[in-house]
């Protein structure tokens, strides 16, 4: 008797394992990322956890330095991407990680290219999920900036130009 409460236990622990992964997997989306000229550099895995959104980023062929990396409000991406509009921002909130009254949902920290170009990043954005307001009639997108976000300038953060751009989709 034992062993067949055992067998259960073991049996319920897998399905509910595999019903876990099962459902992890419903819950991601992808932002294929191309530069200005439509080259490939690299993809954003988008994940959704009990505390947020985990955003896997793997890139390429990218200048090095620091560069503001954003969700755009817009899943648009024609050079040179202003088409993906500003921050993702439904709370309507003030630009900036330093900001009184800020961050937008978008705002997430600036990355560091290193000289070869090449970087894999994880980071969690734990205001962003991934849901109705994210996937709207109009979608949204990855930006990858040319300069750093200062992290305070409303409402963009005095970035510069739009480098890289991936619609956001899943």
């Amino acid at each position: 008797m034992k062993s067949t409460t055992f067998v259960g236990l073991l049996a319920g622990a897998a399905l509910a394992s595999l019903t876990f992964q099962t459902a992890g997997a419903a819950d991601q989306a992808r932002a294929a990322m191309a530069n200005a000229k439509g080259e490939s550099v690299g993809e954003v895995v988008l994940s959704q956890t009990p505390h947020g959104t985990l955003l896997h980023a793997r890139l390429t062929s990218l200048p090095a330095g620091v560069h503001a990396f954003h969700v755009h409000a817009v899943g648009k991406c024609e050079a040179p991407f202003k088409s993906a509009g500003g921050h993702f921002n439904p709370d309507g909130a003030k630009h900036g990680i330093h900001a009184e009254g800020g961050m937008h949902v978008g705002d997430m920290p600036n990355i560091h290219v290193p000289e070869s170009g090449a970087l894999e990043i994880e980071v969690l954005n734990a205001r962003l999920m991934l849901d109705a307001s994210l996937f709207d009639a109009d979608g949204a997108a990855i930006v990858i900036h040319a300069g750093p976000d200062d992290y305070k300038s409303d409402p963009a953060g005095a970035a510069g130009p739009r480098i890289a751009c991936g619609v956001i989709a899943k």
